[in-house]
């Protein structure tokens, strides 16, 4: 009896059936042809059924018919050897280090021209086989999010599995998320919800004043522009221990549409949108309800925020009433703010009362 493919298995299968497509494809005369969805922004459609973003219908073909088709194709073969050689061993490697071992490689032609390159191929890889690349053993350079909070889990690393409580266990900075967090397990948890926090600041206040403890809240650091990594841990505390899911970021549009990736996807990872989206998330703040309310320290809008803030208003993600008045408010008093300028009231406020108020509101504690 067969035993059950490993998740390495399986993407080495996958990525060796993709190589044996273009083989077969010399094989019967033909020539080589990779079919993609089409990556741009008119291809991607908003799912209303699943809430998040997906890629449309549009694609576009990869063909060795022309030079610059068969260099491409070239580049996937060598890069589907390495990395079926890399899952072979066991190991693992970075995005810039492939730009960079592909110097190495035979054919100048194979070689990568930049890292933009080589780390779109690795997305077209992903899209093509309908595996991650963390799977693939490829990873970014580390994100540094981390979480604390009352959360005991089992990671698996090439040292051996390790038990580890993200609150005994660690110092001040939390527990770092691994690249893969579908190497964690889930064992136990006393958290009552997720709250996932924009800035760093605003992470080290939250710890400092206790807040994880008093409320049971898992707090994860964001880091900006959440990483693959931070959004498919949310994700899986969310799907498998049923933890609502809250963010806490600044008041401007681009700190909105941090939001919008953590709940809908993002353009960029359409084709993960069902491993990365968390579509029942929702936003603590700082509202443009909030600058008015307690006359926050502002700075004025810029015409790219008043841009932004616009573009928001036909955007399918930010379609609700709640969205829209706040929207046109922040456009009305023509002002944004960050979470740190809650500290205007004491650097006990957000933890004392404004999380407290705000969650309490929305039903969350």
């Amino acid at each position: 009896m067969s035993s059950t493919p490993t998740p390495e298995t399986s993407a080495r299968e996958r990525l060796l059936a993709l190589a044996d497509e273009f083989y077969d494809q010399f094989d019967s005369g033909d020539v080589p042809t990779m079919e993609l969805p089409t990556r741009t922004k008119t291809n991607i459609e908003y799912d209303e059924d699943e809430r998040v973003w997906v890629y449309g219908d549009r694609t576009s073909t990869r063909s060795a018919k022309t030079v610059s088709g068969a260099q491409k194709l070239l580049k996937v073969i060598y890069t589907i050897d390495f990395l079926a050689d890399q899952l072979d061993q066991d190991r693992s490697s970075t995005l810039r280090e492939l730009y960079y071992l592909s110097e190495s490689w035979e054919l100048d032609p194979a070689q990568f021209t930049s890292q933009d390159e080589s780390n779109q191929l690795i997305e077209d890889l992903e899209i093509v086989s309908d595996v991650r690349r963390e799977e693939f053993h490829m990873r970014p350079e580390e994100s540094g999010a981390k979480v604390m909070g009352p959360l005991r889990l089992r990671e698996q690393t090439n040292r051996g599995d390790r038990e580890i409580h993200c609150q005994h266990d660690v110092g001040q900075g939390g527990y770092q998320i691994p690249n893969d967090p579908d190497t964690i397990e889930f064992l136990d948890n006393d958290a009552a919800f997720v709250l996932c926090v924009e800035t760093g600041g605003m992470r080290d206040r939250l710890v400092e004043n206790g807040f994880d403890d008093e409320y049971d809240a898992l707090v994860v650091h964001l880091g900006g522009q959440p990483a693959r990594a931070t959004r498919r841990l949310t994700k899986r505390l969310h799907d498998e221990l049923g933890l609502e899911v809250v963010v806490f970021t600044d008041g401007d549009p681009w700190s909105y549409r941090i939001y919008g990736s953590v709940a809908y996807g993002s353009i960029k990872s359409a084709h993960l949108s069902k491993h990365l989206a968390t579509p029942d998330a929702q936003f603590v703040g700082v509202q443009p309800e909030d600058i008015v309310e307690y006359d926050l320290p502002t700075d004025p809008l810029a015409d790219s925020d008043i841009n932004a803030l616009q573009s928001e208003l036909d955007d399918p993600r930010f379609q609700s009433d709640y969205w829209e008045e706040q929207i046109e408010l922040q456009l009305e008093i023509d002002k944004k703010s960050e979470q740190q300028a809650l500290a205007s009231y004491g650097l006990d406020f957000v933890t004392d009362t404004y999380l407290p108020e705000r969650l309490s509101a929305m039903g969350v504690v």
